[in-house]
């Protein structure tokens, strides 16, 4: 079995619910609130016990919604190693009015983490013995570099193959030192590229010389509803979903991360494993609120996906 390690920088408690009209100025009768473990690496992790994997989640925690974070993390049986931190952990709130059927997403500032939090962070990871794969996922708060990437060199001592799902100038630093795979919508690619906007057209393009001029083996682009592209040195593979009614599109992106890792870990070759993510990806977006992926609907979508694909390849 391989062993899978989930670092979120930034994680969070995410609450959730609903009104029938967001009014300003009005006092409003909420439902009964959700309240779920947040954060891309804990997501990530979290989908993974779903499918059937463990994964060890190490993030910071401080405070009285750290100290809930970690409550939450418990009864869902994952491993975990959080890591105290001065500061309180952010929370965020989520909101879906009924009577549009809308969601307003309020996330919350970042924690700031300090120097020695970010190097017992570090040497945390030092800890975990023999791993397979290192999934970074999520923002990079106040107080970290994006150079931290070069900090997880260690991934090189483990032979661990690291995945990155994050945005900005801490993607960048990634690709430059090292990764397996990355996961980046088409604004991120875009700008990894240098440019503001690519077409859908211009993505193995660019993609390519990416992974040709860069340090990067895999790039799965999101495409949203309409699933991903694979791209690798030698292989170009668009993966498109069957069509569903979107509920809420929150934490998709980390559901589609966790599928590929899950079936990566299981000797999946990288085709495979990127219909598996978009087939997690697109389970999640089947329920409402900060609910993620359930293992029934990904196994349903992931043979459609790939009855998909193969009469496109019978058409080809």
């Amino acid at each position: 079995m391989s062993t899978i390690l989930t670092i979120t920088f930034s994680p969070c408690v995410d609450k959730s619910f609903s009104i029938p009209e967001l009014i300003p100025e009005k006092k409003l009768r909420t439902s009964i609130p959700k309240t779920e473990p947040g954060g891309g690496g804990i997501n990530v992790a979290r989908v993974l016990a779903r499918l059937g994997t463990n994964a060890i989640a190490l993030y910071p925690s401080g405070g009285y919604t750290g100290q809930a974070l970690d409550e939450l993390i418990a009864k869902e049986h994952i491993p975990a190693i959080p890591v105290k931190t001065r500061n309180e952990t952010r929370e965020n709130v989520i909101v879906l009015e009924t009577s549009t059927n809308k969601q307003f997403r309020f996330t919350m500032p970042a924690t700031s983490l300090s120097e020695k939090e970010i190097e017992r962070l570090l040497e945390s990871i030092e800890h975990v013995k023999k791993l397979d794969f290192i999934v970074v996922s999520g923002s990079l708060p106040a107080g970290i570099a994006p150079n931290i990437f070069s900090r997880i060199a260690i991934v090189g001592k483990k032979k661990a193959k690291l995945v990155v799902d994050t945005s900005g100038e801490g993607l960048k630093y990634a690709v430059d030192q090292g990764v397996y795979l990355i996961k980046p919508n088409i604004s991120e690619l875009a700008y990894l590229a240098g440019k503001e906007y690519l077409h859908t057209n211009e993505i193995v393009h660019h993609a390519k010389s990416i992974i040709k001029t860069k340090n990067c083996e895999i790039i799965v682009v999101s495409l949203n509803a309409a699933g991903a592209v694979l791209i690798t040195k030698n292989a170009t593979v668009a993966v498109t979903p069957p069509a569903v009614k979107v509920k809420s599109t929150v934490g998709a992106g980390d559901s589609m991360v966790a599928g590929m890792v899950f079936a990566l870990s299981r000797g999946d070759d990288i085709e495979t494993a990127s219909q598996y993510g978009v087939a997690c990806g697109t389970a999640a977006t089947l329920n409402a609120g900060t609910e993620l992926c359930h293992k029934k609907d990904v196994e349903v979508l992931f043979n459609q996906i790939r009855s998909l694909s193969n009469k496109a390849l019978l058409k080809s």
